[in-house]
């Protein structure tokens, strides 16, 4: 029985099917991708760091910290800065990060270069490994040759990839690897260079976990770190997992929508159905037997939906490792697992019946009377069954939001959130439908006064549309606002005025020659920033070497190793905002000094205004008292600094400085480069119109792969609203075959239907939208921090294109009656 009139149903149920499928394609591809990943972080974190552990220093180790270095033996070495090169045959110069080697690193791993033999030579030529981008871009190639500070090597191959490197940073500053031994020979690293010093070990049957317990705290004291290829891993476990969280979010969003098809579209079949009911149980069907009946079409509904939507979902995760190749540091391999496959098809079974519950509950409790009362069935479900099917769909819904997002706060927020948009939606529509009966009008045309009576006379069809539409056009509105909050963080306005070429690591001997560099390109110097290094020596009384090992200590342990690189002016730029105490512009180097710094720091170190802080200037300790805290917008592509000095008191402190300049085009950028890097190779100069392209490229891609995931999400939902309004038909078709029997145009029946839908079309889409610029703005303000300008967009393209779109398919819905004769569509439809 459930077969043949699952069989004379077929239109309606597959795209009930639709719904299920798209919902276990993105739950099931997604979480194999996920799993993928982890086994690949775990397997690969040896060829992502290339050793077996590092100890490394942002200083030439002192005493105690070389002697812990050479008990280790380490078996290879690095030093890496970031400098300026120059290619000799056309001039052209570039930020990169030089990494000088020694030894046989990697130990896992390789350094993929072109020619291959040039990984294993370039140490005994001498030669020097060039980033193959950067070959590309400047039309260099192998046997070329490279001037990299006060030197010039060969070119010996042209390298693609090597353990610690990035895309992304490659990107921003490409690696060029030298042998170790020519590093003094640059003359780059001088006072105030950022550099870094690697020491790499081979040990494989060492237990990391001890040593990096043993190890760490007496290497933190010496401002060195150990780090080993499992802690590596499990960090890049949890920087992928705000990315698997992502994921996992828009594929319970795209389910939950498929639930929400389920849920409409049986409401409407059993709707349909009843009448069939009745007319079974006056033939002797049991309760039990016609509610199984339809339990079991839409159980092997789910079933099937859930095989086929497993086996998309299997082909859709091979496309993660393309989407998302940007982003990561390892190539991954795909494998499937049982796991997701079973939980799949499960999950099609289980959801299927579990939405379907509550519309089937009327089938129990059809009275066979029904069949000879006239006008619409009244049949009513208990309320004790609809309470309890309620609770088990909430607490499904927190289950599997907890399984996907592994946090209980979270998948309580997510559910209380769809709960109050499901609310609103069904309040918004019910007060709709009082709000036209009350205000009917009674004077208006027989069209209009018709279609407006479909809103509200049983068997309507509002709530669900409403919801449904509604729900798909908040969360695609959402995702546009949510786009437009992340693209204008990364906005920086461009005049003349602004600095877009910064010089860095100009000693104070140079100043003078590159201010004149400056003047004889007709580029104005717009700032000249000096720089001082120094490190935190007590904080409120307290030696850091005590905070150390203090394990109570509220102050966070990165400030007590970090090397601040201050200044010291007397105003305030436009990317800072005074919080707390008074702002010191000057003063006299007797008086007590007063430094303004950042909330972060603020935060980080448990610090207000009053608090001491003793300073360790190159080797002069400086005490100084919080004069006052600064709000920093540290997302601004400008030199901002966390720790500020008045002015009279570092200007006779060892410093080096910063200048910024506006170059109109990029050919006289690359022309004060070529002279900058000639005369000054020790100099660092960044293009910010350079970054500016790189960060737009990462956000475009960033942007690619949201509106990517957000395609399970937007396709589900127009095949439940499809589903939604396809379905509908069946409620009008005997309002229309009577309308034509009693004479009304064709024309008449067509502008009752497009009243009816265009108005729940923008009843819906409209709701969503609003309810979207609500949850933006929420998102801005408190996930975020960022003001939110609500772009135009949503109300000029997505509600009358989505209300466009519910009139088509409603429209669409009535062809049959409108080309057939009421008679041939009753016996055909009825």
């Amino acid at each position: 029985m459930a077969w043949r009139d699952a069989k004379a149903s077929k239109v309606r149920l597959l795209l009930f099917m639709a719904s299920i499928i798209l919902g276990i394609a993105a739950v099931v591809s997604i979480q194999l991708f996920s799993e993928n990943l982890k086994d690949n972080i775990q397997r690969q974190s040896k060829a992502l760091m290339g050793a077996d552990f590092i100890i490394d220093s942002e200083q030439i180790p002192n005493e105690r910290a070389q002697a812990i270095i050479d008990s280790l033996k380490p078996d290879a070495s690095e030093v890496n800065f970031v400098s300026m090169i120059n290619f000799p045959k056309n001039g052209g110069t570039k930020l990169v990060v030089v990494r000088g080697l020694e030894g046989g690193f990697p130990f896992y791993g390789t350094i993929d270069t072109q020619p291959v033999s040039a990984a294993s030579t370039y140490q005994e030529e001498g030669g020097a490994l060039v980033d193959a981008t950067l070959l590309l871009q400047f039309d260099i190639k192998p046997g070329d040759s490279i001037k990299i500070g006060e030197i010039t090597l060969p070119i010996s191959g042209a390298l693609k990839a090597i353990p610690g490197s990035t895309a992304i940073s490659s990107s921003v500053a490409p690696p060029i690897v030298i042998p170790y031994r020519y590093i003094e020979k640059t003359n780059l690293l001088q006072f105030g260079s950022r550099k870094e010093y690697q020491f790499f070990y081979k040990a494989p049957t060492v237990d990391l976990a001890k040593l990096e317990k043993d190890l760490q705290p007496s290497l933190e004291e010496e401002n060195a770190d150990l780090d080993t290829h499992t802690s590596t891993s499990q960090r890049l476990g949890k920087r992928y997992e705000n990315v698997g969280k992502f994921l996992n979010l828009a594929a319970f969003i795209a389910l939950l929508l498929g639930c929400v098809g389920i849920a409409s579209s049986v409401n409407i079949y059993i709707k349909e159905k009843l009448k069939a009911i009745a007319v079974l149980k006056c033939l002797g069907a049991t309760r039990k037997q016609s509610f199984f009946i339809f339990l079991i079409q839409i159980s092997g509904i789910g079933i099937v939906g859930g095989l086929i939507g497993t086996a998309i979902g299997a082909g859709i995760q091979e496309l993660f490792p393309y989407i998302l190749k940007e982003f990561l540091p390892f190539d991954v391999d795909i494998q499937i697992t049982a796991q997701p496959l079973i939980m799949g098809v499960l999950l099609g079974f289980f959801m299927s019946v579990l939405f379907a519950l509550l519309p089937l509950l009327r089938t129990w409790y059809v009275s066979p009377l029904e069949v000879l009362r006239i006008g619409e069935v009244a049949s009513e479900k208990p309320k004790k069954a609809t309470i309890v099917v309620f609770i088990v769909i909430l607490l499904f819904l927190f289950s599997f939001s907890f399984w996907l997002l592994k946090d209980a706060l979270f998948a309580l927020t997510f559910v209380l959130g769809i709960l109050v948009t499901f609310a609103i939606l069904t309040g918004i529509s019910i007060l709709s439908m009082k709000l036209v009966r009350r205000y009917f009008p009674k004077r208006a045309g027989f069209t209009v006064r018709q279609s407006l009576l479909n809103l509200f006379r049983p068997n309507n069809q509002t709530v669900v549309l409403i919801v449904a539409i509604g729900l798909g056009t908040f969360l695609v509105s959402t995702l546009y606002f949510t786009k437009d909050i992340l693209l204008s963080k990364t906005s920086v306005g461009e005049t003349s005025a602004t600095a877009n070429l910064i010089t860095l690591d100009v000693q104070k001997d140079q100043l003078t020659d590159i201010v004149k560099t400056f003047e004889t390109n007709d580029l104005e110097l717009i700032n000249n920033i000096p720089l001082v290094t120094m490190r935190m020596h007590s904080i409120k009384g307290v030696l850091v070497n005590t905070l150390r090992t203090d394990s109570t200590s509220q102050v966070r342990r990165w400030l007590l190793n970090h090397e601040f690189r201050t200044t010291y002016r007397d105003s305030l730029l436009a990317s800072e905002e005074l919080v707390a105490g008074e702002w010191t512009p000057s003063q006299s180097a007797k008086d007590p000094i007063k430094i303004s710094i950042s909330d972060n720091i603020a935060s980080d170190a448990n610090l207000t205004v009053g608090d001491p802080v003793v300073f360790n200037v190159q080797g002069v300790l400086m005490e100084t008292t919080v004069g006052s805290i600064r709000k920093v917008d540290w997302g601004q592509l400008q030199l901002n600094f966390s720790v500020v000095f008045p002015k009279g008191v570092l200007e006779n402190a060892p410093q080096f400085n910063v200048l910024t300049t506006n170059v109109p085009t990029a050919e006289r950028s690359a022309a004060l480069q070529r002279d900058l890097v000639s005369k000054f190779p020790n100099v660092t100069i960044i293009d910010l119109r350079q970054m500016y392209t790189i960060i737009e490229d990462i956000i475009d891609k960033v942007s690619w792969i949201i509106n990517f995931m957000a395609f399970f999400s937007i396709v589900t939902g127009i095949i439940v609203l499809i589903g939604s309004v396809r379905n509908s038909k069946y409620q009008r078709i005997k309002e229309s075959v009577l309308l034509r029997t009693l004479g009304a145009k064709n024309s008449q029946i067509l502008k009752i239907s497009a009243l009816e839908y265009l108005f729940l079309g923008m009843i819906g889409s409209l709701v969503g939208i609003l309810l979207a610029l609500v949850s933006s703005l929420l998102l801005a303000l408190f996930v975020f921090k960022e003001p939110f300008v609500p772009s135009i967009i949503p109300f000029i393209v997505f509600l009358p294109g989505i209300s466009a779109l519910v009139l088509g398919i409603g429209l669409s819905n009535i062809r049959s009656v409108l080309s057939s004769s009421p008679l041939e569509v009753l016996r055909k439809e009825v």
